[in-house]
């Protein structure tokens, strides 16, 4: 399962290349699946991903959990949905996703995905790497 030296990707034309892997989201309810770029965020506790998803997974946004959330752009509302996120090999549990009618990219945040890996990021490189730890 290990993501070795996975090189950063620019999103946008003239943007900064950025540690964004390749993840599929599905919910768990329906099997719908969405494979998209999501930005490895360190900062960021939770995954989050724009509004714009929950309908495509075949969730009703504003049936979710709402919560009031902080980032860089003031205080929003995110809603909750419980989705699973696959990446080579790994897929997690059950986990709940904010969905943000305010967010532009897919974040990978750390409590519902990052903490079940160990991340080395490689920034002169340009190069990230994920692995399980050994249990």
């Amino acid at each position: 399962m290990p993501v070795r030296d996975y090189p950063f990707s620019t999103i946008r034309p003239g943007d900064v290349a950025r540690p964004y892997l390749p993840v599929t989201v599905i919910n768990p309810d329906t099997d719908k699946r969405v494979k998209m770029f999501a930005l490895i965020d360190t900062g960021a506790d939770e995954c989050a991903l724009p509004a714009s998803f929950a309908a495509m997974l075949g969730h009703n946004l504003q049936e979710g959990a709402p919560k009031k959330i902080s980032t860089g752009n003031g205080i929003t509302t995110a809603y909750g949905h419980t989705t699973r996120i696959k990446i080579e090999g790994f897929t997690t549990q059950d986990v709940v996703i904010d969905f943000m009618p305010n967010l532009n990219i897919p974040l990978l945040g750390v409590k519902s995905f990052l903490s079940n890996f160990i991340l080395t990021v490689d920034y002169p490189n340009k190069t990230f790497s994920l692995k399980l730890p050994e249990r």
